[in-house]
């Protein structure tokens, strides 16, 4: 079933860079703006250049991570384990 949303510009670029993120999984940006994978994939064809989608969709096909079925099992975050943790309210200070 296909959704007749229309996002404003600060939408689109936050769902075409959630889609770009390898980590992200289509569920996130499913969860956060209602879209269905195929819906996302026709935004990304229609906002790209076909040079971009292509290398894109080729990307997103064989990626574990964009896909939460094909996750590791226990893999419930959307951010990097990599990522430094922020404890307290600290203000690095240089």
């Amino acid at each position: 079933m296909e959704t007749t949303n229309v996002f404003n510009i600060n939408q689109l670029d936050r769902i075409i860079e959630m889609a770009w993120e390898d980590r992200t999984p289509f569920e996130a940006i499913t969860y956060q703006f209602g879209i269905s994978e195929q819906e996302i994939i026709k935004l990304m064809r229609r906002e790209m250049k076909p040079s971009s989608f292509k290398m894109w969709r080729e990307r997103v096909q064989s990626r574990a991570t964009k896909h939460a079925k094909l996750r590791e099992k226990g893999t419930n975050r959307f951010k990097c384990k990599l990522q430094r943790q922020i404890t307290g309210n600290k203000i690095s200070k240089r």
